[in-house]
C-alpha cells in the first residue's frame, strides 16, 4: 500500500515538473518573440510560421543544446538567440565559408553581422553544414534537438534524394540519443507525381518520414499547425510564387496573397534511446 502511494506521488511529481518546465520553455519563447531585434516585418510573419508554437511542439527548452540548420537571416534565431541566452547552448549550422556559391557567402556575411550587432547573440556558436560535404554541425551526440525550416527541398533540388538522406545521417549523429529532430517544409500533396514536382520546392509527408527513418529516426508526433488548407501547391514558379517570394510580381498578386504562406508539414523525430 505505502508503495502503491509512494509510486502515486512520484508520477504526480514528475507530471508537475513536465508541466512547469513546458510552461517555462513556452513563456520564454513568448517573451523571445515579441523583442525588439525583430522587424514588424519578421513579426507579421508569424500568422503564417507560427513560431512559438512550432518550437514548443518540438519541445524546446533554453537550457537544451540546440542546433538551427542553414537559420539563413536569422528570421528563427533572432526568437531562438534570446530565448536561449545564458542558460543553453544553441549552434547556428549556416553555410560553409569555403564555399564558393556567391548567394550563400552574402547570406553567411549579414549573418555574421547580424551576431556580432548585439550582445544578444553572444552566445550563439556558429557552425556549417552542407549536404554530403560539411557535417559538423554541433560535436557528435552533443544536441538535444536539431532544428531544419524548409530546407529539405533545396537539398533534394540540388543533389536529389541523397541530399536528404546525407542531411539526417548529419542529424542524426549530432542529436543524443532522445534527442529531437524538428522538421518544417512545403508539402506536396501525396497524390501528385514528385518527379514531376521536383523543382517546385514541395515535397511529400510520407518521402520526409521514409527517410528520416531509414536514417535511423522514430516519428514521434506530426502537427498541422503550419498547416494552409488554401494552398492548393500547383503555382506557375512552386511555392515562390506565394508571399512573402510573390515570384510572379503584381500578377494576380491579389490572388496569392489571398492563399498566404505556403502548406507545411511540421513532423518531430526522436533518436531512439
Amino acid at each position: 500500500m505505502k508503495l502503491g502511494l509512494k509510486t502515486a506521488l512520484s508520477a504526480a511529481l514528475a507530471v508537475s515538473l513536465s508541466a512547469c518546465a513546458a510552461t517555462s520553455g513556452t513563456e520564454a519563447l513568448t517573451d523571445a518573440a515579441q523583442n525588439d531585434l525583430r522587424s514588424e516585418q519578421a513579426k507579421s510573419r508569424d500568422q503564417y510560421r507560427h513560431p512559438v508554437e512550432t518550437l514548443a511542439f518540438f519541445g524546446f527548452e533554453p537550457s537544451m543544446t540546440v542546433v538551427e540548420i542553414w537559420p539563413g537571416g536569422g528570421w528563427y534565431s533572432d526568437i531562438i538567440a534570446p530565448a536561449m541566452k545564458g542558460e543553453g547552448t544553441f549552434y547556428a549550422a549556416h553555410f560553409p565559408a569555403d564555399s564558393d556559391v556567391e548567394y550563400y557567402q552574402r547570406s553567411l556575411t549579414r549573418f555574421q553581422d547580424k551576431l556580432a550587432s548585439d550582445s544578444a547573440y553572444s552566445d550563439v556558436k556558429l557552425s556549417e553544414f552542407a549536404p554530403g560535404t560539411h557535417h559538423s554541425i554541433a560535436p557528435e551526440g552533443s544536441a538535444d534537438m536539431v532544428l531544419t525550416f524548409r530546407n529539405l527541398h533545396n537539398w533534394y533540388m540540388q543533389k536529389d534524394e541523397q541530399g536528404v538522406k546525407d542531411a539526417f545521417k548529419a542529424f542524426y549523429a549530432a542529436l543524443k540519443p532522445g534527442g529531437v529532430l524538428g522538421v518544417v517544409d512545403h508539402r506536396l500533396p501525396e497524390s501528385r507525381d514528385a518527379g514531376k514536382a521536383k523543382r517546385s520546392g514541395y515535397v511529400k509527408e510520407s518521402w520526409v518520414i521514409e527517410l528520416a527513418k531509414q536514417a535511423g529516426f522514430e516519428l514521434a508526433a506530426k502537427s498541422e499547425i503550419n498547416a494552409n488548407p488554401n494552398d492548393f501547391a500547383d503555382h506557375p514558379r512552386g511555392v515562390w510564387t506565394l508571399p512573402p517570394r510573390l515570384a510572379l510580381g503584381d500578377e494576380d498578386r491579389a490572388k496569392y496573397e489571398a492563399i498566404g504562406e505556403s502548406d507545411r508539414m511540421t513532423l518531430k523525430f526522436i533518436k531512439p534511446q
